[in-house]
């Protein structure tokens, strides 16, 4: 990723950064900053995998005490949804970077004791992106106190238990992988819609004490309300040239999540979207939906020109901090839209990414069933490309 301006465990501990070497032992797989920032600034585009290692089953239908615990078939999926063909196809669709979500709960067995087993999957896919000649993003997709998809009693940013084991975690993955400068680790995936101090607090002590360790990795951190472009300069900005910086884009919602199970509103309208479209269908949903007497009071179209303007603070960010790496972290529209609906959209947001010479990831290789928003860019059997022109529209050929 450039600027704006221009890798078998034994017994595994929360404390594991030492296991394996001093803390300020040199260590011989490390790379010299600068080639590690070289490595990186390859990084222009890239998919994301969920379904594999997170959005693996719906928790928000199962009862409190089955969301925790990993059943057989978990395991089941684990072992076999995703292999290194997996890899090698998105290799060859012309992505330079893979986005791996994974659940906290699918390492960590209990505080400070971690899966062996699922650990193993991590090690195997880094090895088939190294073989692939992708680098990897290692993103915390639901951490214990803060998921997407299920209200928690205990919040991450209130409870400082919770907040040792969130570091303690990626303290772990830094021990792992401590020579693989190839991969970057983005801390939390979609920080909820909560204050931006107590988040900035727990960003920056995760990255100082993976610091302690490693001057050189590649750190990702975005902004709460979902990652919302809205919210990007609510972020703590670091004196730092391995942070970088992430927002993520779904708008229009009534669009991009038509008909979704997840969220109550876009199943409650229940209502194929199109995209470009007159305003009026998205004043219908929002006026059904929330009550609203004038929505999109000054829009006449559901177009490119809207999408500038709603992208507008993430623009405004890169070109307040040219020396920066801000990425586009996760966008796409659900499987069920329209194949030519997707496509549109799809292509003017990448349009303007490319524009403003911002990296980005689309969002998603593959859905299983249970996922409730599928947002599915392959066929689940034969995991090829639905839609020939979406791969040229995602490789940025296509404008």
């Amino acid at each position: 990723m450039e600027s704006n301006a221009t890798h078998p465990v034994g017994e595994n501990r929360a404390d594991g950064v030492e296991g394996s070497r001093g803390a300020g032992a040199p260590d011989p797989g490390f790379r010299h900053p600068q080639e590690v920032r070289r490595r990186f600034s390859e990084c222009r585009r890239g998919m994301g995998i969920g379904g594999w290692l997170t959005n693996y089953k719906r928790f928000n239908v199962l009862p409190n005490a089955w969301r925790g615990p990993l059943s057989p078939g978990d395991f089941e999926h684990f072992e076999t949804y995703i292999t290194e063909q997996d890899v090698r196809s998105i290799a060859s669709f012309g992505m330079d970077h893979i986005r791996l979500g994974f659940d906290q709960i699918v390492l960590e067995e209990a505080p400070g004791i971690y899966r062996a087993r699922t650990f193993a999957l991590l090690d195997a896919f880094v090895e088939w992106c190294e073989r692939a000649g992708v680098n990897v993003v290692l993103n915390l997709h639901k951490a214990v106190g803060n998921y997407c998809d299920i209200r928690e009693e205990v919040s991450l940013m209130d409870d400082a238990g919770l907040q040792q084991r969130f570091i303690a975690l990626w303290l772990e993955i830094e021990r792992r992988y401590h020579n693989r400068p190839e991969v970057a680790f983005e801390l939390l995936n979609e920080v909820r819609d909560v204050p931006p101090e107590p988040w900035n607090d727990l960003a920056q002590n995760a990255i100082e004490s993976i610091r302690k360790h490693n001057p050189t990795r590649k750190i990702i951190v975005g902004s709460t309300h979902w990652n919302s472009v809205g919210t990007l300069g609510h972020l703590r900005i670091y004196d730092d040239p391995n942070v970088i910086y992430t927002f993520h884009m779904y708008a229009p919602f009534e669009f991009t999540h038509q008909q979704g199970v997840l969220q109550a509103a876009p199943l409650y309208y229940n209502r194929k979207m199109a995209y470009p479209s007159d305003i009026e269908p998205y004043r219908g949903y929002q006026r059904f939906v929330s009550g609203a007497t004038n929505p999109y009071p000054d829009e006449t179209r559901m177009d490119k020109a809207w999408l500038r303007k709603h992208m507008q603070p993430a623009f405004d960010f890169a070109a307040a901090h040219p020396d920066k790496i801000l990425w586009c972290g996760e966008f796409g529209t659900i499987r069920h839209c329209r194949m030519e609906y997707r496509e549109n959209w799809m292509r003017d947001v990448i349009s303007l990414l490319k524009e403003h010479g911002l990296p980005y990831c689309v969002w998603n290789y593959l859905s299983t069933p249970n996922d409730g928003n599928r947002f599915s860019l392959v066929d689940d059997e034969t995991r090829a490309i639905l839609s020939p022109a979406m791969l040229r529209i995602i490789r940025g050929l296509d404008e």
